[in-house]
């Protein structure tokens, strides 16, 4: 919890500027400057550029708002996370289910094969997260208003006791899960691609790929040889994982940009409706929007942001 929350304060000026980007705020006008080829191309402003706009407003502490109620959520989140996946009942789902039914059949287990392996802890793993997303989505929805707060200088959502309430008398319970659907969806797609390809690089390219190596030390080489070769190939192993989530969390963006946009759809904020974002009537309706007009992966980058062809920029 404390190694969480010390990352979540660090990152928070990161994920302030990427909520506002991902609402279509823009106050700066795009400066002219050059791409990776060269080509002198208009921009718009990045990181340190939109983070220095937000200092000369609000100083130095205002690239923290919103801190606390993601705290509370990751926190929590952390958690119940971990007692999900403590729980009993966490081991029999969902391959072992019928160890409910057939208490003694259950005591005979077969070793499972690797893919049936990975099947299982995914499993488990995407209904710890389930888990956890949802019990702390509403601390996610008040994280994301009170930032959005800055586009209007609204004071709606000052606290979270007052968030709370605010919410429950304006949209009642359903309000507090705001975008709970596509980022459940976001999370569970990028969680079972990132496991699967992972567990397909691992087994079928990078260990067939090691055997003629293992067969060459086992021919006369000597044995440190051979342990350096598997020391490696664990190690690259552990990479597979981390390179396949940053595919998957660039394919489900998506996702993750129309939970944000949802979760301040008409909630009496300035940045919740025109001219930066319609009402929605559903996430799908969201999405749509957003595809017809090429703000698909709007916020995934905060740093060469070209100017799209044929878009308007209107800036105070």
């Amino acid at each position: 919890v404390l190694l969480g929350s010390g990352l979540t304060v660090l990152s928070q000026p990161l994920m302030y500027v990427k909520v506002l980007v991902q609402m279509g705020y823009e106050p700066m006008p795009p400066t002219p400057g050059r791409n990776i080829f060269g080509r002198q191309v208009y921009q718009l402003p990045g990181l340190f550029a939109y983070a220095r706009y937000i200092v000369k407003i609000d100083g130095r502490a205002g690239l923290f708002r919103g801190l606390t109620p993601r705290l509370c959520s990751g926190a929590i989140g952390t958690i119940v996370h971990d007692k999900v996946l403590q729980c009993p009942l966490g081991t029999c789902f969902p391959l072992d289910a019928s160890c409910l039914l057939q208490p003694e059949a259950s005591q005979k287990e077969e070793p499972l094969s690797s893919l049936q392996q990975v099947i299982k802890e995914t499993s488990r793993e995407m209904v710890a997260r389930c888990a956890a997303t949802i019990i702390t989505h509403p601390f996610h929805v008040i994280t994301l208003r009170s930032m959005v707060q800055f586009i209007g200088r609204e004071t709606k959502y000052s606290g979270i006791l007052s968030s709370f309430s605010t919410i429950y008398r304006e949209e009642g319970i359903l309000g507090f899960f705001a975008g709970l659907v596509p980022r459940l969806l976001g999370d569970i797609i990028a969680l079972w691609l990132c496991n699967i390809l992972a567990h397909l690089i691992n087994k079928y390219a990078l260990e067939n790929g090691v055997r003629p190596c293992l067969r060459v030390a086992e021919l006369g080489l000597k044995v440190p040889f051979l342990l350096l070769q598997v020391s490696t190939m664990a190690e690259v192993k552990s990479y597979s994982q981390a390179v396949t989530g940053f595919f998957t969390s660039m394919l489900t963006y998506p996702f993750v940009l129309v939970s944000s946009l949802m979760a301040v759809n008409s909630c009496g904020l300035a940045g919740g409706q025109l001219p930066y974002a319609p009402i929605y009537t559903s996430w799908l309706d969201c999405w749509s929007h957003l595809h017809r007009t090429g703000n698909m992966s709007r916020g995934n980058s905060l740093f060469f942001r070209k100017v799209p062809t044929g878009k308007q920029y209107v800036w105070e």
